[in-house]
């Protein structure tokens, strides 16, 4: 099956530029796709100092789609935003003051690779991070999901004049451009061992949880000596439902897929109750498992569930768990062909967007505006 690789470089223009991300696309841009994939062929979506975050997110999600391998590498860096302290992937317009609005949330990467199987989906990355960040991910890690291995580098700012070169990342170019793809762990350790000691940052591994957490315990930001330890990820355990379910959807078996989440989505109910995060989470697997079967009412129904439990439970109108529910519920909204069922579903999906607005900037007004032409409509 065809491989596909999401080629991503970003970081902000001007002074806040920590690491000339993009210097690594023209050596990653010279491999060949089936080896950046590691499949027999690969298509190759690049995106080179991207400036709007959705942007982004349209290409993530079209990626996490594709129902082959996919392997998303990932070079720029890691700043904090100032409402809620969450680590966001910095593109060219952010500031620290913007970056709420103009980065790219980490968590929407975790969102959109999270149904996909750890077997078939990994995160090469080469990161920088200013003094907050450094010391978020020093004390939380870097959650990319639990299905997806992570192997890479995350680095404090150098306080030299000028960004700092993605040594990582062009380390793993350079050794690709033989024309072979060793297994993730092999090729991060070849890395390491090239990368020169005073530029290595902090190393990362992938446990089994699908964190990025640190190789080592996490030195001052001024230290530059650093052990590296490696470990590949756990391959996924025959019972893991993620994988069964990933592995249905692959084969166009969506009732069974959606079948499955339901059962573990009662039985978390039952354990723990509607409003847990156990019962929560199976609740958003069946919403995407909807997308996937290409039902965007029951997808946008079930966003909508989600978002409001979520509220009625007291969780923020800005948690990201909140808005992430509210944008998607909008998102399959916009995909509802039938008429009197988007005309249906709008007075609900614009009640929420008046209490969670988001941070796409116009979502409230293109709901009323899309809701008032179906009602005009009518």
């Amino acid at each position: 099956m065809p491989g596909t690789v999401l080629l991503l470089a970003a970081a902000p223009l001007g002074r806040g530029r920590l690491v000339d991300a993009a210097g690594v696309l023209p050596v990653l841009a010279a491999v060949a796709p089936a080896v950046l994939s590691g499949t027999g062929t690969a298509n190759v979506i690049e995106l080179v100092d991207p400036l709007e975050p959705q942007a982004v997110l349209t290409r993530l999600r079209a990626a996490a789609a594709s129902p082959g391998p996919l392997t998303v590498y990932v070079t720029g860096q890691v700043q904090l935003d100032r409402r809620q302290h969450q680590p966001h992937l910095a593109l060219a317009r952010t500031t620290p003051a913007t970056v709420r609005y103009t980065a790219l949330p980490w968590h929407w990467i975790r969102e959109e690779l999270r149904l996909r199987s750890a077997r078939d989906t990994a995160l090469v990355v080469d990161l920088h991070a200013d003094a907050e960040a450094w010391r978020y991910v020093a004390e939380h890690g870097l959650d990319s999901g639990r299905n997806t291995a992570v192997y890479g580098r995350i680095a404090p700012a150098t306080g030299r004049r000028g960004p700092a070169e993605p040594a990582y990342m062009k380390t793993v170019a350079t050794l690709l451009r033989s024309g072979h793809r060793p297994p993730l762990d092999a090729l991060h350790q070849q890395a390491v061992d090239r990368i020169p000691q005073e530029t290595k940052g902090n190393l990362l591994l992938a446990d089994a949880g699908g964190y990025a957490v640190p190789a080592s315990p996490v030195p001052p930001a001024s230290s530059t000596t650093f052990t590296t330890v490696t470990a590949p990820l756990p391959s996924p355990r025959p019972e893991d439902p993620h994988a069964a379910i990933s592995d249905a959807v692959r084969a166009g078996r969506h009732a069974e897929a959606d079948g499955m989440a339901a059962r573990y989505e009662a039985e978390a109910v039952r354990g723990y109750g509607a409003a847990s995060e156990q019962a929560l989470h199976w609740s958003e697997v069946r919403a995407d498992l909807a997308m996937f079967a290409g039902d965007p009412v029951r997808s946008c129904r079930a966003w909508l569930t989600v978002a409001e439990t979520r509220l009625a439970a007291g969780q923020a109108v800005d948690a990201p768990a909140v808005e992430a529910a509210v944008d998607r519920a909008h998102h399959q909204w916009t995909r509802i062909k039938d008429t009197a069922r988007a005309r249906e579903l709008g007075p609900a999906l614009a009640e929420l967007r008046l209490r969670v607005p988001g941070r796409r900037h116009g979502a409230l007004e293109s709901v009323q505006r899309e809701l008032g032409r179906l009602q005009a409509a009518q």
